[in-house]
């Protein structure tokens, strides 16, 4: 409640006194949530109802209605103001007069103003009109004037909401997809809208409208908690920022944390993700509720005729012990007895996961009541059950929700709550730690049939990430949880093993394949020894393409699927006792020493342009395989006579033409016998960052420019980068550069880890010419805005760096990146 000499004020003093007593509200510390939202209303009632009485001398007929979220009660520090003046249109122009003298007072103190003027008739024509007019009438309050006008209105558009009910809310279910389409869901983004995204604000309001219709309703335990810290996360956001926003962005989000007394960032979060799901959920159960009353009302009638007008019956279908399908969802049988049967949550889950049909909150309710733990280590059923929910592809995510919303998940793997709503910063991942989990295990159901464990790739899926709620590096802390679940589900010795081995590599594949030479033999050895036998390594191989498909659009593609299967296909060879043999030069081809002697011959660079597709093998293959198969990139051969600044005047190039490498080889190729000089060779994989690739010609001429010095590259990339505004977002953290021990004996890796940039592998280059290194080959990934490029570098006669003289240069390389 406000204090009376803050409504005294208000009622006194006009516009200033209600902006004074606005703001000293609003500062007031020791009052937030719903006490100060409430306060805020009853103050902007005491300040409306005060011009409304000035201005309605001797006026009949006529009252000031709160709608929408100020109707609720629910005033945020910058909620615009959502006023009907309604009147019983005995005097229009004294009415057009009062509005003047309520409206412009609150326009100049800079609010926010939805205003209408109606009689009753035509506020029920406009909402039967207009659904959102309709859903903000359901919240009518009255301010001030003839109550009696006000409450007739009230009861009028119920009775209406009610009675068109079977109509307006399948109106309203589109409109929330049609908005969850266009503002993703809440409980997953890295800068969500509190108001507008799905499980936020406006879908616990449809939440209200649905329950007023008196057709269905919503679970209603934690629905209100979760409604009041998704408002009291608005209100911090709005003094944060000082502006009427919905948006959670991200530089804003430590200030909302502090505003609100939590630890963090993440932890506010997760507290939003958290409320999010509690929303979404109870979404999900009531609009399947709605379908089920407006199908039953439908069919009613006939059936009735049907059967002489007594009651009818809904079947009930078994499914499995203890589980039967009813009305369209999966309902505990009439002897089920959940605490005598532990197993039975998982039993209903894979057999409404295996039916694709959704679980009955009754009786995950009803379980989740009454069921007892599970023994340790668990009885084969409930293993293979598990994995039969594991296994049911996409059906499987609105299942394990309905266990997650009841708690059953976290009790039958602890280990899940460390997890659970975890946000993930990094722009590569789309989804919340948890949700990734099940979106891998999805995706594993899908490769299955690659396996012949197809039980451990489904749990490797679903524990594989399980160490991010652990500091460290989350591999590490993973592979011991992995341990102590997988035995305490019942598998044996060796498939823990098996199970805590790829949880602790699951990023060996593909890391390796992206930023190591896959010709040198330690490469492939080291990933042998880490995986350890055949079964292993195909497991691996399917988890490896599971986690990158359900990480993100960024994560995988046709060109790193190419690189792991190699991978895969030489690690296959050392465990089948084919031990790889030091390589050798591969034989130039034909095109290769054409290209060479013609830069020779020229003085110049010489290039050729070919594009790359995915790799057929088999016949099946081919057969199976697009008539337009994705490109991996370009092949792009450039012969140089060996001169230095070779590497940063070619990547400097491609960075000016849009060009992204994605794999560059470097190495000198002798002429033919008789000819005297050599010429460096180029041969890189590069992919256009948007539109169609250059011309040849003009990557040349860019080129000759670029080596004889009339080409400044690096002022070219810096006044492109200053013709774009700077955006205020994230700072990224500085770059880190490493050596890698032990990675090759041929030569020395210098790994690279910075934000993604244009000429960024130019800036690299210079310093590693300037150093007086030769680069052999370079591996480059870009995951999202990070980039991780591994250099392969040797001394001027192709030998590693000695151990200081490779810390020097890494030292160097950092320095030019943090400059």
């Amino acid at each position: 409640m406000t204090s009376t000499n803050t409504r005294v004020e208000a009622e006194d003093s006009g516009p200033s006194g209600y902006a004074a007593a606005r703001l000293r509200l609003l500062q007031e510390g020791a009052r937030s949530g719903p006490p100060r939202r409430t306060a805020l209303a009853e103050l902007t009632d005491d300040w409306l109802t005060g011009l409304f009485t000035a201005g309605s001398q001797g006026l009949r007929g006529v009252s000031l209605i709160a709608v929408g979220g100020y109707g609720r009660g629910e005033l945020s520090p910058r909620s615009d103001l959502d006023l009907l003046l309604l009147h019983d249109g005995s005097d229009p122009g004294a009415v057009a007069a009062l509005a003047d003298r309520v409206w412009y007072p609150v326009w100049d103190l800079g609010l926010d103003l939805d205003h209408s003027v109606r009689t009753p008739a035509e506020a029920r024509k406009t909402a039967a009109d207009d659904l959102k007019v309709q859903l903000g009438l359901l919240d009518a309050r009255h301010i001030a004037g003839d109550l009696g006008l006000t409450a007739g209105l009230r009861t009028a558009v119920l009775a209406d909401w009610r009675n068109q009910a079977p109509k307006r809310l399948p109106e309203l279910q589109e409109l929330c997809a049609e908005r969850a389409e266009r503002q993703g869901e809440l409980q997953y983004l890295l800068e969500p809208d509190l108001k507008e995204a799905r499980g936020g604000l406006r879908d616990a309001t449809a939440l209200r409208a649905v329950a007023a219709s008196w057709l269905a309703d919503a679970p209603r335990e934690g629905l209100a908690d979760a409604r009041r810290r998704l408002l009291d996360v608005r209100d911090a956001l709005h003094l944060a920022t000082g502006r009427a926003t919905d948006r959670l962005a991200l530089q804003e989000q430590d200030q909302v944390a502090a505003e609100l007394g939590l630890l963090d960032a993440d932890t506010l979060l997760r507290q939003v993700y958290e409320a999010a799901r509690v929303v979404s959920y109870a979404s999900d159960v009531t609009w399947r509720e709605v379908g089920r009353v407006l199908r039953s009302r439908a069919v009613r009638p006939r059936l009735r005729a049907m059967l002489g007008g007594g009651k009818p019956v809904a079947e009930r279908s078994p499914l499995a012990e203890g589980v039967v399908e009813q009305d369209g969802e999966v309902v505990l049988a009439r002897a089920a007895r959940p605490e005598r049967d532990p197993v039975l949550p998982l039993r209903a889950a894979a057999a409404a996961a295996q039916a694709d049909l959704p679980l009955s909150l009754h009786a995950v309710r009803r379980m989740a009541a009454a069921v007892r733990p599970l023994p340790t280590p668990w009885p084969a059923e409930a293993r293979e059950q598990l994995v039969t929910l594991l296994g049911s592809g996409r059906p499987t995510i609105e299942v394990w929700e309905a266990l997650e919303a009841e708690g059953l998940i976290t009790r039958l793997l602890p280990d899940w709550e460390r997890v659970r709503c975890r946000p993930q910063r990094n722009a590569v991942h789309i989804w919340t730690v948890d949700r990734h989990l099940i979106e891998t295990a999805v995706r594993a159901s899908e490769l299955t049939r690659r396996v012949g464990r197809p039980d451990l790739l489904l749990v490797a899926a679903l524990l594989h990430d399980i160490g991010k709620g652990w500091p460290g590096d989350h591999s590490v802390a993973g592979e011991i949880i992995a341990r102590d679940v997988a035995a305490r589900i019942g598998f044996d010795r060796v498939d823990v093993t098996v199970l805590a081995t790829l949880v602790r590599h699951h990023l060996l594949l593909v890391d390796t394949a992206t930023r190591r030479d896959l010709e040198d033999p330690a490469t492939v050895r080291s990933v042998a020894e880490a995986v350890g036998s055949q079964g292993t390594l195909e497991l691996l191989h399917a988890l490896t393409e599971a986690d990158a498909l359900a990480t993100g659009p960024a994560a995988w593609s046709s060109w790193r699927g190419s690189l792991v299967a190699d991978l895969v296909k030489r690690v296959s060879a050392v465990l089948s006792g084919d031990a790889p043999e030091e390589p050798e030069a591969a034989a130039p081809t034909a095109e290769m020493e054409r290209l060479a002697i013609e830069a020779y011959r020229t003085g110049g660079p010489v290039l050729a342009l070919r594009a790359q597709t995915e790799p057929v093998d088999t016949d099946a293959e081919r057969a199976a395989a697009p008539a337009d198969p994705e490109p991996l990139g370009v092949e792009l051969l450039i012969a140089v006579p060996d001169q230095p600044g070779v590497l940063p005047s070619v990547a400097g190039v491609l960075a000016m033409h849009r060009l992204t490498v994605r794999t560059a080889e470097l190495r000198a190729l002798d002429l033919p016998d008789g000819v005297d000089g050599s010429v460096l060779l180029l041969n890189w994989r590069v992919a256009a960052e948007y539109g169609s690739l250059p011309q040849a010609a003009r990557l040349r001429a860019d080129l000759v420019r670029a080596l004889d010095g009339s080409l400044d590259i690096s002022a070219r990339l810096a006044e492109r980068d200053a013709a774009y505004p700077r955006r205020r977002g994230v700072v990224a953290p500085p770059a880190r550069v490493t050596v890698a021990p032990a990675a090759s004996r041929l030569a020395t890796v210098i790994e690279v880890r910075a934000h993604d940039a244009p000429g960024l592998l130019h800036r690299i280059g210079r310093v590693l010419d300037r150093a007086r290194v030769r680069v052999r080959s370079m591996h480059v990934s870009t995951l999202g805005a990070n980039a991780v490029d591994a250099f392969y570098v040797t001394g001027t006669k192709g030998e590693p760096l000695p151990g200081e003289e490779a810390a020097s240069v890494a030292r160097a390389v950092e320095e030019a990146l943090r400059a």
